[in-house]
């Protein structure tokens, strides 16, 4: 999501916790149900926004990206989630345009529960999709589950990214690479930054307790970026579709655990 900490550092949860993370990785889960049933063609990205709102109001949590200033001087992030359609990356933000059939719908969402975040994005097809758009958000989610699967106790951080792109980049698809997957916990943008891209054998060693948010960002097109006037909405720089999957794991004895599900 959002970038903030480039420190190689990160925090080590306690049982209690992981608990309180649990709880609103479940939350995140919720929103993404009530999110995924209504969207549709004909729905505005506010609409989907006032949506999660009520999710998170009926769970008792606070919003992670309402008035998110990552950077002092950038305007607060206004929505509580992100909407980000077609060669919009993320950070897109929710109001009165239209969401059309075929769309990519890429919903972003954080909450918070007892002081700790989750977060967690997937991408949707709006209607009718076409083969390509069908074929990046199927690569896009493997990509993600390949990226978790490798964040194994003992491997290190770039062996993640590492994973992603060797499963990527022969489907003739992109990585973006100047947005990344992040520590997470008591804040939403917690070290160590989690590259989606290769970087294998390199960064601070996965360890039990450790908590982050995995999110590769897959275009058809190249990796350029560029920010548009808002402030805060990532595009493709040739203005080509993107599709972004993400989820908050942590690293166990036994494996990572997925915390932004209901099942967990």
């Amino acid at each position: 999501m959002f970038q903030e900490s480039s420190s190689p550092g990160a925090t080590i949860k306690s049982e209690r916790e992981l608990k309180a993370m649990r709880s609103a990785g479940k939350v995140v889960a919720r929103m993404h149900e009530a999110l995924r049933k209504a969207t549709r063609p004909g729905i505005t990205t506010g609409e989907l926004d006032r949506v999660a709102r009520v999710v998170l109001k009926e769970n008792g949590a606070q919003p992670s990206f309402l008035n998110y200033e990552p950077i002092p001087g950038i305007t607060p992030y206004p929505g509580v989630i992100c909407t980000s359609l077609n060669e919009e990356i993320v950070h897109g933000i929710p109001g009165k345009r239209v969401i059309q059939d075929g769309d990519l719908v890429k919903l972003d969402v954080g909450a918070v529960v007892d002081g700790f975040h989750g977060d967690a994005a997937v991408t949707l097809i709006a209607g009718e999709g076409t083969e390509t758009t069908k074929t990046l958000v199927d690569v896009t989610r493997r990509s993600l589950e390949i990226g978790i699967a490798a964040a194994q106790p003992g491997n290190r951080i770039g062996d993640i990214g590492a994973a992603i792109e060797d499963y990527v980049l022969p489907l003739g698809f992109e990585l973006v690479r100047e947005y990344t997957g992040h520590g997470i916990g008591r804040r939403l943008h917690e070290p160590p930054q989690v590259p989606n891209f290769r970087q294998g054998g390199r960064g601070i060693v996965l360890k039990p307790g450790m908590t982050i948010a995995i999110e590769p960002m897959v275009n058809v097109g190249g990796w350029d970026t560029r920010v548009l006037d808002d402030q805060w909405t990532v595009v493709t720089d040739d203005g080509a579709l993107s599709a972004h999957f993400e989820h908050t794991i942590a690293i166990t004895e036994s494996g990572p655990e997925i915390l932004t599900t209901l099942g967990s």
